[in-house]
């Protein structure tokens, strides 16, 4: 992207965003609607040389930062960036409340330039009834910078330079909770106690954030007319209600299933009131011995999407190792604007490490199939954002779990599995469920942290039943997790669920209709997502998402594993 923040071509292109976002100020005084498509064909002309511009600059600041969070240099462009970018959003309210006022929009879309941006358009047509006015936009857009965003910064600090007493020594949050996964039961559970405690101090800070945060949602969601964040959520998530209702109901429906794997797996580990939280990632079986380095990573997962994952392995898209500085778990980072992608990973060589690149290089095979669309078609929404990694997931390890003769390997490879099918089941839904009821109640109080647990806590035990003890739950689950604290982005977890989901009812469509009827119908399916909604992005492949069949047929996949993980470990 650039040779540094000191390269000449990044300094050229920041004052060309600047001028930019001027010039989007200045279009936005001229229109009238006289020459309504004249106006339109210069807005999308101007919009999309701004977003070229912000894309080059945003990643290669944020990119930056993942690899060195003590960049200053990188910090001070991701703000500077945000800055000029939140200079725009009045003349942005402005094309919106234009486009909106439009009568005869669809008369204009069939010329060769406006054609492709139908969906786009039409979105915000008819989006214009959530608009408030340019001036109200712009500080709204301009405050949450001291808002929102510093709210969320706050709990990004806090939790990211938490040091835990652990063992006579001092450990970051994340090493802490990576002891999950230990193979001695002493030290899980020694460090769940470490964790727990360590939250204290940072609890009530934290908590501030939270109710901040939804505090703002809340009222901004009133003031364009949505009746709760939900309806904003759906809305710019571009899913409907009745889909999230069929998801939702056929959770629902098999929660006990999941709790049947909970308690099949306590009693294996020796427990009777159900699993203890701190057992939740427990190894069973035997580990999967074989240790990969990227070229034998590189050898294991080139096949269907060999030409990419070539390039990404080939061209140094992919940063592998952990390092001082480097942000922890794993990302990848579309960049249609150069046709490649980058992915972020820590990788160690178990299989565990191979499955997170599958995923990964997921969403890079999703960034190529929609690299052909036009600048403003490139964001796809919340929801399908897991779809191609996840699938990658599933693929990866039903063949590795198929091909595994060793009973107790398979049953370790199982396991791995169903932790994280759990995850997206059950976990998901406690975080639905809890964030759904500090929503309904945040209005009228003020949620101090013995509430924010007692919520967490009522949250957890409906959503894991009996598999869990409900006198080792996780109340602190709400400081930790980065998802309830965005004020662009609520309700960021029933989407894994429908990611998961989504994936793994696609996987039954692959098999149903054999790889080479299935294969190009999928790459549509990717394309579609940027210029439809969810609904009908799903019906390229045949698929009804308001159907709870469909994701029925997704859940009997995951019950079909609970079953084979019991029957493997009598």
């Amino acid at each position: 992207l650039y040779k540094g923040f000191d390269d000449p071509k990044f300094s050229e292109d920041l004052t060309s965003f600047e001028k930019k976002a001027k010039e989007l100020d200045e279009l936005s005084k001229t229109l009238s609607h006289e020459n309504e498509k004249k106006d339109l064909l210069q807005i999308v002309k101007v919009l999309e040389e701004f977003e070229l511009l912000e894309k080059h600059l945003s990643c290669f600041g944020s990119l930056s930062q993942s690899t060195n969070t003590a960049n200053a240099k990188a910090a001070a462009a991701i703000d500077k960036v945000a800055t000029i970018a939140s200079t725009a959003s009045k003349a942005m309210a402005v094309f919106s409340r234009y486009i909106a006022d439009m009568k005869d929009l669809n008369s204009y879309l069939d010329c060769p330039e406006l054609c492709e941006y139908k969906y786009f358009l039409n979105d915000i047509h008819e989006s214009g009834k959530y608009l408030l006015s340019e001036d109200v936009e712009e500080a709204l857009a301009k405050m949450n910078i001291s808002a929102g965003s510093a709210w969320e910064k706050q709990q990004s600090l806090l939790t990211s330079s938490l040091e835990v007493e652990y063992d006579g020594k001092k450990l970051p949050l994340a090493s802490v909770r990576n002891l999950a996964y230990d193979a001695d039961k002493e030290v899980r559970k020694a460090a769940y106690e470490a964790e727990l405690k360590s939250y204290a101090p940072i609890a009530d800070a934290v908590s501030f954030s939270l109710n901040n945060i939804k505090l703002q949602v809340i009222t901004e969601a009133k003031m364009r007319g949505y009746t709760s964040p939900m309806d904003m959520t759906l809305h710019q998530s571009h899913v409907s209600q009745k889909t999230l209702d069929a998801l939702l109901s056929a959770m629902q429906k098999y929660l006990p299933v999941f709790h049947k794997y909970l308690k099949r797996k306590a009693e294996m580990l020796g427990y009777e009131n159900g699993l203890p939280w701190y057992e939740l990632f427990a190894p069973i079986g035997k580990s999967a011995t074989t240790s990969f380095t990227p070229e034998t990573t590189k050898e294991y997962l080139v096949d269907d999407l060999a030409d990419m994952m070539e390039e990404a392995f080939d061209n140094n898209w992919i940063d592998f190792y952990p390092h001082k500085g480097k942000v922890g778990g794993a990302f990848c980072c579309n960049m249609p604007f150069v046709k490649q992608s980058r992915v972020l990973t820590n990788f160690d060589g178990g299989l565990g490490d191979v499955v997170t690149l599958a995923h990964e290089l997921g969403h890079a095979y999703h960034g190529l199939n929609i690299e052909s669309h036009r600048p403003l078609n490139w964001e796809y929404s919340m929801p399908v954002a897991e779809t191609a990694s996840t699938f990658n997931e599933n693929i990866i390890m039903n063949a590795v779990i198929d091909e595994t003769e060793d009973k107790e390997v398979k049953l370790g490879l199982i396991e791995n599995q169903l932790q994280d099918l759990c995850q997206i089941i059950c976990d998901i839904y406690s975080r639905y469920l809890f964030e759904k009821a500090v929503f309904d109640r945040r209005s009228d109080e003020f949620l101090f942290t013995d509430q924010l647990n007692e919520i967490m806590l009522d949250a957890q035990k409906q959503a894991y039943g009996d598999g869990l003890d409900p006198n080792c739950l996780h109340p602190y689950m709400w400081v930790c997790k980065s998802h309830y604290y965005s004020s662009d982005l609520s309700y960021y977890n029933w989407p894994y669920a429908f990611g998961g989901l989504f994936a793994r009812g696609l996987v039954v469509k692959y098999q149903e209709m054999g790889k080479e009827k299935f294969v190009p119908k999928y790459k549509e399916m990717l394309h579609t997502t940027t210029v439809a909604s969810v609904e009908d992005t799903a019906k390229v492949l045949g698929v009804d998402l308001t159907d709870e069949a469909f994701w029925i047929s997704a859940l009997e996949t995951a019950k079909s594993r609970i079953e084979e993980f019991i029957e493997l470990s009598k």
